[in-house]
């Protein structure tokens, strides 16, 4: 399963995006920068840790051009929000990789789940006040709080954390009874149906 990520979060934490604390192969990196911002200088470009492809406009990759340091050079048609999800999808299928972990900000993760293309979304709330700041799933506002998307969700704790673990791969709209005042115990505190 690969591993992606955007232009942005690439730039500000140039991550390593590779298996750490369990055992296990690294996935393969995507990373996403349709203007082709990023430069060959970033870690995951030259560490060799993981087969690493980055997506961009195709017409931003010169003819002669084939790599951005160790990284693999997909061009992708582009669309007024980036590029073409359906054709950046279908380049990565037809390269055996039929399942994505995304990795990014808020931006890259909404365009996903505006265009129904996420079965799972994972949020992780901390018990921290930091003020105002980056946004994070933005789509267009609900009119009606019955219309809202109330996905099945389980719920883990991890330490102070709470992680928010949504399953889009059903009904994204069907109504769903709020959580019972006796959740259960340990890790999964309680199932939304």
């Amino acid at each position: 399963m690969p591993c992606w990520s955007a232009t942005e979060t690439v730039a500000a934490d140039d991550p390593r995006l590779t298996t750490r604390l369990v055992p296990g192969p690294n996935a393969v990196r995507v990373v996403l920068d349709p203007r082709r911002r990023l430069t060959s200088e970033r870690h995951l470009f030259n560490d060799g840790q993981a087969e690493t492809l980055l997506c961009c406009d195709r017409a931003r990759i010169r003819p002669d051009e084939r790599g951005c340091g160790q990284a693999e050079l997909i061009g992708v048609p582009c669309v007024s929000e980036g590029l073409d999800l359906d054709a950046l999808l279908s380049v990565l299928a037809g390269r055996g990789l039929h399942r994505i972990f995304i990795e990014g900000g808020g931006a890259t993760v909404s365009r996903f789940l505006a265009a129904g293309r996420l079965s799972r979304l994972q949020i992780a709330v901390a018990p921290l006040v930091i003020g105002s700041g980056r946004p994070g799933v933005r789509l267009p506002p609900t009119e009606r709080l019955a219309d809202a998307l109330r996905p099945a969700t389980r719920l883990f704790r991890m330490g102070p954390d709470v992680l928010y673990d949504f399953d889009l791969s059903a009904d994204p709209f069907a109504a769903v009874p709020e959580p019972s005042a006796g959740a259960a115990s340990g890790p999964e505190l309680s199932r939304i149906r």
